[in-house]
């Protein structure tokens, strides 16, 4: 009983993130009013510690110092400490992030921030080590020599900190966006991509996969086949790479080493949401064996990371048992023991499985300059479910399973593409769910929410998570036509255009004008492992303008980008996710519109899979809410009974058609770029 541990204030939390510290000797606070009115009373600087609950350097902070007893006297005595899960809370993280790179040139988690108690950071980094040695200052040091300062040179640090909080608060006057930066971006990506592994760039190689969909997108305005061999090489490399778990499916979230090996072991749901997006989209445009991916992504997804009632999770950690990767690698004796001896012999070979291993003595499976015959590829399926068995008896590591509006919106416009592209009507089906599963649990008084987590969810939703909600809704749409998703996509539109629009340069800041909890607010204008919600915004409204007739939605687009331009021009590599909607106002597009009757079915079936730059509504008999959403659809008619096909491309306006025959020939006229 001595030695019972007693949980600390983050145990009435509801964030993984916030529990997994609930036990340490520190004194944590969440964020919240009670802890900076109590580091005022008592004349003490706030550290701030921000991270996930999947993040390897995290839990070795965590083991080092955040359960050791001296380091928790010395933050208890001197600090008033706060924890903080970026996912809870995108944008305190942004903010603080945002003042790490300022100050450093770079940024990554833990953070670790030093604040005055009106929250201004004076001094941040990321992880320390306990004490002094090869990794740096040691926390210790850093922790006795802020105290020390907060007491001798008080006037120096609140100098510092306003100045600080100056810089990052300050947001960018809207400019025009460079007429050529999409070619600048592709310009620069040309001249940063690798040859040999794709991907851009040295080690640690990340997947940045809107680089990918606007590679696509450019090769296919431009009919460039460069930007399509860059795809081919970086989607075919990670597929062969140990960044793919080819025994259970899905994608980790980097890779260490330049040729996609070894990975950083943790699995997000948003980089496999992406890779979802990437490989179908390059199924379409390049070739269907991507799609097999796809299914392989999606079966992990739903196998384990779906909530009974059609939520996604959040991710997946990086370790179990204390050591990272550990459940992922395999000996040649295990995989003999699983297939027996020849079949396993036949598995290490194309597996390039040894017995000095890739990985601290053991095996990552891969297919790196692996060529699988079909007859291999029959066998690997049989003897991966043979694996993906064996290993499922090892202790996994924890799963985050908050529900994330913005990671749902994303996984929901993920599969209903893919759905869509592929012809999976249960891709659809998980899509839809997952839509559901926000409206009924996520929002309140009309308000979206952040995340739900056990029956609870009280967190105001973010601009991101706005964004990323209605981008799934607009890929439902164009999916299903059902238009109850674009009566809600409209909706949330203008809630967001209410709560996060900046009047004065455009864009949208994270914070609702209805939260009062930070020190400034501010816009997230770049991309970073995702598009930006503003990125995301752009293109959403760019779309529902053209589907809608909406003009001034297309005004706020071109608002959202001038709003970004500062950072485009500055390096539009790092934007693709908002050069995706540059390209869709530089594309002659297309604006189909469908009235009901005999024959829509065959009329729709005649679409492509996959066109970027068109949009579609179905209107008449049945779909008279769409009267409503967009009321220029009262003019279109059909004929006789039967459906009808009205095409406009670039301005101009076909006949309505109702012959299969004549609307193929009609598509192949109208080029969308």
């Amino acid at each position: 009983m001595a030695n019972m541990k007693v949980p600390n204030r983050l145990s009435r939390e509801k964030s993984p993130y916030l529990l997994q510290h609930q036990y340490n000797p520190v004194n944590w606070y969440p964020w919240c009013e009670e802890a900076f009115e109590k580091a005022k009373a008592e004349d003490k600087p706030v550290f701030l510690s921000i991270g996930y609950s999947t993040c390897h350097w995290c839990h070795v902070m965590e083991r080092e110092s955040f359960e050791d007893e001296e380091v928790a006297d010395i933050l208890n005595s001197n600090f008033v400490s706060i924890k903080v899960d970026r996912e809870e809370r995108p944008d305190i993280d942004n903010f603080y992030m945002d003042a790490c790179v300022a100050l450093n040139g770079s940024g990554g988690w833990p953070l670790s921030c030093f604040l005055t108690p009106d929250k201004k950071p004076f001094m941040v980094g990321t992880y320390f080590p306990k004490n002094d040695g090869r990794y740096g200052t040691g926390f210790i040091t850093i922790l006795k020599y802020i105290s020390d300062i907060w007491k001798s040179k008080r006037k120096d640090i609140l100098k510092d900190s306003e100045t600080i909080a100056a810089h990052i608060s300050s947001q960018p006057k809207k400019s025009k966006l460079n007429e050529n930066c999409s070619s600048i971006a592709y310009g620069q990506l040309s001249g940063s991509f690798d040859p040999e592994y794709g991907g851009f760039g040295h080690a640690p190689k990340f997947p940045t996969l809107h680089n990918i969909l606007f590679l696509l997108r450019y090769g296919l305005i431009n009919d460039d086949s460069n930007a399509f061999d860059y795809v081919k090489k970086t989607l075919d490399s990670m597929r062969a790479g140990g960044i793919f778990d080819h025994v259970g499916g899905g994608f980790c979230r980097y890779s260490t080493d330049n040729k996609w090996l070894v990975p950083h072991f943790e699995k997000m749901m948003y980089d496999n949401a992406l890779h979802i997006m990437a490989y179908s989209e390059a199924g379409a445009l390049i070739d269907k064996k991507y799609f097999d991916t796809v299914r392989e992504v999606v079966e992990f997804c739903v196998r384990d990371m779906l909530h009974p009632d059609g939520g996604f999770y959040t991710a997946i950690d990086a370790d179990s048992e204390g050591v990272e990767g550990k459940y992922y690698v395999f000996t040649p004796k295990e995989i003999s023991k699983v297939l027996g001896d020849k079949d396993g012999e036949r598995y290490c070979r194309l597996y390039n499985i040894t017995r000095q291993g890739n990985f601290e003595g053991k095996n990552i499976p891969n297919l790196i300059g692996v060529s699988l015959s079909d007859d291999d590829k029959r066998f690997a399926v049989d003897a991966n479910k043979m694996l993906l068995n064996y290993r499922q008896q090892r202790i996994p590591p924890a799963t985050d399973d908050k529900i994330m509006t913005s990671i749902n919106g994303l996984m929901s416009a993920a599969l209903a593409e893919a759905g869509r592209i592929m012809g999976e009507s249960k891709y659809l089906d998980y899509a839809s769910r997952s839509t559901s599963f926000i409206c009924n649990n996520l929002i309140k008084d009309g308000r979206l929410l952040s995340y739900w987590r056990d029956g609870a969810a009280d967190i105001p939703a973010t601009s991101d998570d706005y964004a990323y909600f209605i981008w799934g809704l607009i890929e439902l749409y164009e999916a299903e036509h059902y238009s109850g998703w674009l009566a809600l996509a409209l909706k949330y539109t203008d809630d967001m255009n209410r709560l996060f629009w900046d009047d004065e340069n455009g864009g949208y800041f994270m914070t609702g004008k209805d939260v009062s909890d930070m020190p400034f607010r501010q816009k997230n204008l770049h991309d970073g492992a995702i598009p930006c919600g503003n990125s995301v915004a752009a293109l959403n409204l760019a779309r529902l303008s053209r589907i809608c007739a909406k003009p001034e939605y297309e005004r706020s687009a071109e608002a959202v980008l001038e709003a970004m331009a500062k950072e485009i021009n500055a390096y539009p590599s790092s934007c693709c996710g908002a050069l995706c909607a540059d390209l869709f106002f530089k594309a002659r597009g297309r604006e189909i519109v469908f009235v009901n009757g005999q024959g829509l079915d065959e009329l729709l079936s005649c679409l492509p899979s996959f066109s970027p730059f068109t949009v579609t509504a179905v209107c008449g008999k049945g779909y008279e809410q769409m009267d409503e959403l967009a009321p220029f659809l009262k003019d279109y008619k059909s004929e006789n009974g039967k459906a009808a096909a009205y095409l406009c491309s670039g301005g101009t306006c076909k006949q309505p058609v109702s012959d299969v025959d004549e609307f193929k020939k009609l598509l192949l006229d109208s080029d969308e770029v």
